[in-house]
């Protein structure tokens, strides 16, 4: 099969070559943020990829943004740090106005502005996001926001966030999704003035953070869409953010078991190479499988998304699959390395720490298996 952004991927990795193993355990060991690395990336347009041309971006489909991140991953590096511009973004592209289109698109697409914040959990809710209780209440020609979100990465080095609000309290909506707006949060304004970001130190480097909220002011021209019909605009991007990520996924575990591979040839114990043996080998070898496996489904999810349909059940697979693969194949290329896996200079441990987020985020496994179990095969809801 041709691929047919193999250019893309080609012209990837060779940036990604400017950026290797050294850079990213630095950063790790400093839980620093790789703005060398974002501006890059930046500068040869690939974080506005997704953006239509008549707003500065390069206006590729979804196919081509799941290839920069995959290579990105595959290469050795983590997307983390800025892959939400290509999905949040779409929200704003989606249903924002002419206005905010015009205002903020080409300002993301340069690099000029950072859209990487997208303020929806919460400490209370969890992934259920309808029980969120920040709340934006409507004063004159601003809203104002209280609350706290919580697992908000990037938010320090980010210029604009999508919030999620409500804005009705949920007593008196009919359904539990309505009531909740969308809103575009300047966080340069807002730093200083009731918006406080605090970091949160976790086993990745990833630089998420709680969000506090007090009296943070928002001019009404930047709620998006319509009061109270938010939780449909998110609901509307999780797919493409899935389908991102699978990517992502697939890209870590081709770099895990590559590196098993080459290990397993070349790592001689009891005088001849690792990989000839079968308990070595056949792990390494099941870990392509899946991967392989994994791939096509994420393969089939961008397809029904590029031609219009809802992918939704594609999407959550993809997602799933393509987490447990990369997974597996962090556990084979650890085994292979034997006492080398867990020393930093190799980089597994590294990537086994990384991969193992995307069975939990952006949406857990649990989950994915309740929205199979309930909208594929018919089951009674769960939850």
């Amino acid at each position: 099969m041709i691929d047919q952004h193999q250019d893309i991927r080609d012209a990837v990795a060779r940036l990604c070559a400017d950026f290797p193993g050294e850079y990213w355990r630095k950063l790790d060991a400093e839980r620093a943020y790789p703005a060398e690395f974002v501006d890059a990336l930046t500068a040869q347009g690939y974080l506005a990829a997704l953006i239509p041309e008549e707003f500065g971006g390069i206006g590729l489909g979804l196919s081509a943004g799941a290839a920069i991140l995959e290579e990105i991953h595959h290469s050795g590096g983590n997307a983390g740090a800025c892959h939400a511009q290509m999905y949040t973004m779409g929200t704003l592209l989606r249903h924002g106005s002419d206005a905010q289109k015009a205002r903020y698109l080409p300002g993301i697409a340069s690099g000029d502005l950072r859209l990487q914040a997208f303020g929806v959990t919460e400490p209370g809710s969890g992934t259920n996001t309808p029980a969120i209780k920040t709340f934006a209440r409507r004063d004159g020609d601003r809203y104002i926001v209280n609350g706290q979100k919580i697992w908000t990465s990037r938010a320090e080095y980010s210029d604009l966030m999508i919030l999620l609000a409500r804005t009705t309290p949920v007593d008196q909506v009919a359904k539990r999704t309505d009531g909740l707006s969308v809103f575009i949060l300047d966080m340069n304004a807002a730093r200083g003035n009731g918006l406080r970001i605090s970091p949160i130190r976790t086993m990745m480097n990833h630089a998420t953070c709680e969000v506090f909220f007090d009296d943070v002011e928002i001019p009404a021209d930047n709620l998006i869409g319509e009061e109270g019909r938010g939780f449909r605009y998110i609901m509307s991007g999780m797919n493409a953010e899935r389908i991102l990520i699978a990517a992502e996924c697939i890209g870590d575990a081709k770099w895990l078991i590559d590196k098993a591979s080459a290990y397993a040839k070349e790592r001689e114990v009891f005088g001849r190479p690792i990989g000839q043996n079968q308990g070595i080998a056949f792990p390494i070898a099941q870990a392509y499988a899946r991967m392989r496996a994994a791939e096509l489904m994420v393969q089939d999810a961008v397809r029904r998304y590029e031609v219009g349909e809802n992918p939704g059940a594609e999407a959550n697979m993809a997602k799933m699959l393509a987490a447990e693969a990369s997974w597996e194949a962090a556990e084979a290329a650890v085994q292979t390395h034997g006492g080398f896996g867990f020393a930093e200079e190799y980089d597994i441990e590294r990537k086994f720490r990384e991969t193992r987020l995307y069975q939990v985020a952006p949406i857990s496994t649990n989950l994915i298996l309740s929205y199979i179990a309930e909208h594929v095969l018919g089951l009674p809801r769960s939850y």
